[in-house]
């Protein structure tokens, strides 16, 4: 049998009530099991303006929103306009006849429209209702799951609009099963039911796992999610969570709660970022953990705040004046987020130095299938050599001395890392500036300079992280181990990458493979270096426009890919995007590929 994959469109104007058909359809995709990858293309206005989403559903891993659509939802006559061109053979098109008029449809395009006024007795605000029952008939799934949603999604509103919903829900449904022909494959119903999460959720519930208890952030989108299931869920996890004035508050806020022995988070985006990095500089100084997460949008400045690029990787590596240690990754899928944050709060602990989290608006903002047994909350929490009053090493001097001087919080050590005591440990007083100190504390760079002690100080710092490589794990190539093209990307680029390599070869007999990189600082240079000298030809995916992650790949191992390929036009890549470039690429007609979307959306 067949993998079952299919894609649905719903495409209006803001406030239409876009999410809710969406987030209708996805928990019934999931709950039969289905896998699921959604993404919603929208612009920062509360009205008008064109918003789609796509939600790609299948009985197998959906990596990504994919190029094709089965079903198109226009609420609208713009969204009809846009995309009915790009429907292909055999896909449905399900729209309020009373409202829109289809136009020119491509051949062998199937018009389902539907006469919403008769049907809702001339409820304007029902279409989507309709529409979406229609569909899910038209794709065999039973009414009762549909019946189940609308009921939850409209309880708080009283049983008398539970009611007429799923009245209009019925019409819909039963109209389809008389008047429109059903697709040639159905959605089954598989054992284990999945759940949902965004990637911003999914953040916060990494943080939970990790044991965060101090969250502080400036809303901005496309972070501001992660703020919205910190705030939700604050009282029943035990975190204190403040919306702060402004992010320079933000991170100083981070750092003091840091200090103090708390485990402390925020999210932003990179204009936000930009305004933290003095503060993250200054955690590097006082050696202090936490996690800064950078839901990447496109820029520079303001930038389109509601369109996905991976454009701040250079501003990560450069945050903070001055050479200090901290760990950088791109977690690659919305579960990757959730299972990286406990393992980078372990990793910051252990070495004492902060930790930045690249996603980006696709990743965060997007939504994907999980099965729950994934969401593991019981991970090991590793604090490192950190002492607290009363336990883990409680009021004891590790250095045998009777008095505070005796403890040396920036001691020097052949691994960089010295116990660090948490305020009101008895014994353990001592200065934490943002100067340059030496081993206790005493500030070197305003009453003296010594210009040895700089000198320790910055080499003991540099040495974290020459440890911390080994343990993370090496990217390893995925795919045929011999071929004649591999692709390289970072971050969320993964997903799309996957794909493409499965396309090539099952479309165009090209053999291709995947290289993906997640942690960025430490990098492994070695391993990458001795992937890709191997490769026959390697060539660069990434979404932005000067090639960061190739400018980082060359600057760490020398190594210059043979091609790349680049969006940067606030939309994620779509397969086909990068089968063909790595086509006209293996031809010789070019080295950089700058794929255009098709779809203005």
């Amino acid at each position: 049998m067949a993998n079952i994959d299919f894609a649905i469109g719903i495409g209006g104007e803001a406030g239409q009530g876009i999410a809710t058909p969406g987030n209708i359809l996805a928990r019934i995709f999931a709950r039969r099991g289905l896998h699921l990858n959604a993404y919603n293309a929208y612009q920062s206005i509360i009205r008008g303006g064109h918003t789609f989403l796509t939600i790609r559903a299948g009985d197998h891993p959906v990596r990504s929103m994919g190029d094709r659509l089965d079903v198109l939802i226009p609420l609208n006559q713009d969204t009809m306009d846009r995309h009915l061109g790009r429907m292909d053979a055999g896909s449905r098109v399900v729209f309020d006849v009373d409202k829109i008029k289809p136009g020119a449809a491509p051949a062998e395009v199937r018009l389902c429209p539907l006469p919403v006024k008769q049907l809702t007795a001339g409820d304007k605000l029902a279409a989507n209702t309709v529409a979406v029952a229609a569909t899910l008939q038209m794709l065999g799934i039973e009414f009762e799951p549909l019946e189940a949603s609308l009921t939850k999604q409209f309880e708080r509103k009283g049983e008398a609009v539970v009611k007429q919903n799923v009245g209009f829900a019925r019409a819909g449904y039963d109209y389809a099963a008389t008047n429109f022909h059903a697709f040639p494959f159905r959605a089954p119903k598989l054992a284990t039911p999945l759940g949902i999460l965004t990637g911003n959720e999914a953040l916060g519930m990494g943080g939970a796992a990790a044991g965060v208890k101090f969250y502080a952030a400036y809303p901005m989108s496309p972070s501001t999610g992660v703020l919205m299931w910190m705030a939700r869920h604050a009282r029943q996890l035990g975190i204190m969570v403040r919306q702060v004035e402004d992010e320079i508050g933000v991170m100083n806020m981070l750092v003091g709660a840091a200090h103090a022995g708390c485990r402390a988070m925020c999210a932003t985006s990179g204009g936000g970022f930009a305004l933290m990095t003095e503060a993250v500089g200054m955690a590097g100084m006082l050696e202090t953990p936490l996690v800064c997460i950078d839901v990447q949008r496109a820029g520079p400045a303001t930038g389109v705040p509601t369109k996905t690029e991976q454009g701040d990787l250079w501003q990560a590596l450069g945050a903070g004046q001055g050479d200090y240690p901290r760990f950088i990754v791109a977690p690659t899928t919305q579960l990757d987020l959730f299972t990286t944050v406990p393992e980078l709060f372990n990793l910051c602990d252990r070495f004492q130095c902060p930790g930045l989290v690249l996603s980006d608006l696709m990743l965060s903002e997007g939504t994907a299938s999980v099965d729950p047994a994934d969401l593991n909350f019981n991970v090991p929490i590793e604090r490192g050599e950190i002492i607290f009053p009363n336990g883990n090493g409680g009021a004891a001097n590790p250095f045998g001395g009777a008095n505070d001087r005796a403890y040396l919080r920036y001691r020097l050590t052949p691994s960089g890392i010295s116990p660090r005591a948490v305020p009101g440990v008895p014994g353990h007083i001592h200065v934490a500036a943002t100067d340059e100190h030496d081993e206790d504390g005493t500030l070197i760079s305003d009453e003296f300079t010594n210009p040895h002690k700089r000198q320790a100080m910055v080499e003991k710092r540099g040495r974290k992280l020459a440890a911390a490589l080994a343990l993370i794990p090496a990217p390893r190539l995925v795919g045929p181990e011999t071929a004649q093209v591999t692709l390289v990307g970072w971050g969320s680029t993964e997903g799309v990458i996957r794909e493409a390599v499965e396309k090539l070869a099952a479309e165009e007999g090209i053999v291709a493979n995947q290289l993906a990189i997640k942690w960025l600082v430490p990098f492994h240079t070695e391993a990458v270096t001795r992937l890709l000298t191997r490769a026959q030809r390697v060539i660069i995916v990434e979404n932005n426009y000067s090639g960061q992650f190739a400018r980082y790949l060359r600057s760490e191992t020398g190594f210059a890919a043979h091609g790349h390929i680049r969006k940067y036009d606030g939309e994620p890549f779509m397969p086909h995007h990068l089968v063909h470039a790595v086509k006209e690429q293996l031809a010789g007609a070019t080295a950089l590929s700058v794929p255009r979307h098709e779809i203005l959306v």
